[in-house]
């Protein structure tokens, strides 16, 4: 028997122009690693709804077809059933971890189950273990970061050994260490369990090395359904890895979709390129000096107060130029009672017209510094100071959605106007939720976005990339956490990295991506680091002309 098995399955949501999902048949075997693959609206999160009986069962509106899940028909059995054989996690953690302890959430669906008390403690330690939370056991939820809270419910999909995991988007709040386990830690429970894995993933680079095979929806239908490899041959633009991305701009016959692979078809030309592992230079090329920062951490003295505070004249530098600041901490500590020190004595400081990445290690502080810079929080100790309202959008976007349609909150929503908020997609949500608030009230010296690509795919990933880059050349301070190094190697001139409370590395974005193991692109591992996108290193590679080997 199928784990998941689809049979003509139609679905639309109430009030929409159109079907979600568009005559589906599809089998997931037991023990298949199966990646879900399309772009933002796709159909991709409503057909794990589905698997889950979320719909139409929560959502409501029309089904046809047949789905089978671990042999329950989602006809009969409602949400509460399935999640005795297929364990979920979707976009928003946030909304699925409901108890007050991590230690709680993970017991409570064992607990429900009927699982002794010592089944229980037994399976809370091994998620625990697996996914690297042990030492989050005893914290409150409320105090978790969004990738924590990711892990956590993730946690509670696993505790149970479920036939099947649904997974939307597991790893888009983590950073690149916790990803990399997050997925070593599905192969595992694949592999060793025979659980099956059905994962949506916009960033295929980290999936596809784990994959069995890959489907790929347009517009709600299946468009493709083969493996990686073929998938890769396969795949347009939108969808391409940044390493088949790479291969395709060169005019390289070979379409690789993974880093090895990639330079395995790049030894295998004739002129035999040189592929460095050391970062600094390339061939030659050595990295760019600083074009976007004013060297880090110290801030200038001040000449100027707003509101009762002194405001530094200067954020920056750019094209050589000093930049009035927009927004900056000075000194700045926030410390939970009884608890730890988030950030510690931080000083950062953002000029106008500067764009800047975020980024940092799940429970670095990002998300909190960001909440500084807003004013929805104020330091312990130091200051935060700004030259005028801050946009900012958090990691949830359905939080500031106030009505049931989403064209009462974004003029101008064009063909989602009439669609509930939690019926568009995570990318869509994100998208919209972005016009709401750059939007409301004053034009802002300053926006700042906490993993604003969760759920967007790369197109919308390189408009949103071009929309930052807009607003920055029109003045404004763009400040983004992230853990997508590739979406910050699009726009960012400027990446600073948090570590411990505190910025370890401010410096130009091709110094910090530009040769790590972690926090780099596939590019910049591909051929070290003086190419950051698959266009910087498609342009180098067509100035070192190769031919294919015979």
């Amino acid at each position: 028997m199928s784990a998941l098995a689809l049979d003509g399955v139609t679905y639309a949501y109430p009030d929409a122009d159109g079907a979600a999902l568009r005559d589906v048949t599809l089998a997931v075997e037991p023990g298949e690693f199966v990646v879900l693959a399309g772009g933002s609206g796709s159909g991709k999160s409503t057909l794990l709804r589905a698997a889950a009986g979320l719909v139409p069962h929560f959502h409501g509106g029309t089904f046809a077809g047949r789905l089978v899940c671990g042999g329950l028909d989602t006809r009969e059995h409602g949400p509460a059933e399935l999640a005795a054989v297929a364990g979920t996690l979707f976009q928003d953690p946030e909304t699925q971890v409901v108890m007050a302890t991590v230690r709680s959430e993970l017991a409570f669906p064992l607990e429900n189950r009927g699982w002794s008390p010592a089944a229980v403690a037994r399976g809370v330690e091994e998620a625990a273990l697996a996914l690297g939370i042990a030492s989050l056991l005893d914290r409150s939820t409320r105090e978790l970061s969004g990738g924590e809270l990711q892990r956590v419910a993730l946690g509670a999909a696993l505790a149970g050994r479920p036939e099947l995991l649904l997974l939307d988007e597991p790893t888009s709040q983590l950073d690149p260490v916790a990803g990399d386990e997050l997925l070593a830690v599905l192969r595992r429970v694949n592999e060793e369990w025979g659980t099956a894995v059905l994962v949506a993933e916009h960033r295929l680079e980290r999936c596809l090395p784990a994959a069995d095979r890959v489907v790929a929806l347009e517009n709600g239908a299946v468009a493709f359904d083969g493996d990686p490899s073929a998938f890769a041959a396969w795949a347009p633009p939108e969808l391409q890895p940044p390493v088949t991305r790479l291969c395709a701009l060169a005019g390289i016959p070979a379409r690789p979709a993974t880093v090895k692979a990639a330079r395995q078809a790049l030894a295998n030309l004739k002129g035999g390129l040189s592929l460095p592992t050391s970062s600094g230079t390339n061939g030659g090329l050595s990295l760019p000096t600083s074009r976007g920062t004013n060297g880090g951490l110290s801030l200038p003295t001040s000449r100027g107060t707003k509101g009762g505070l002194s405001l530094p004249t200067s954020g920056g530098t750019k094209g050589g130029l000093s930049l009035p600041m927009a927004i900056a901490l000075r000194g700045a500590w926030f410390e939970v009672k009884d608890g730890p020190a988030i950030l510690k004595g931080v000083d950062v400081a953002i000029g106008a017209g500067e764009a800047v990445a975020l980024m940092g290690r799940n429970g670095a502080g990002k998300s909190t510094l960001l909440r500084l810079l807003a004013g929805l929080i104020e330091p312990t100790r130091g200051k935060a100071m700004r030259a005028g309202r801050v946009a900012l959008l958090l990691q949830n976007p359905g939080d500031y959605f106030l009505h049931d349609r989403v064209g009462d909150d974004v003029p101008g929503a064009g063909a989602l106007a009439d669609r509930h908020p939690r019926d568009v997609s995570g990318g869509e949500r994100q998208r919209l939720a972005l016009e709401l608030v750059l939007t409301t009230g004053a034009a802002p010296v300053a926006v700042l976005l906490d993993e604003p690509t969760r759920g967007m795919d790369r197109g919308h990933g390189a408009r949103l990339a071009a929309r930052l880059q807009q607003l920055a050349a029109g003045g404004t301070a763009v400040l983004v956490a992230t853990h997508d190094a590739e979406f910050a190697a699009a726009w960012a001139t400027r990446t600073i990295l948090l570590g411990d409370g505190r910025p370890v590395a401010d410096a130009p974005t091709a110094e910090v991506l530009g040769g790590g193991w972690y926090f780099a692109t596939q590019t910049a591992r591909v051929l070290g680091g003086g190419a950051l996108t698959p266009e910087d290193g498609a342009a180098r590679l067509r100035q070192q002309p190769v031919e294919a080997a015979p």
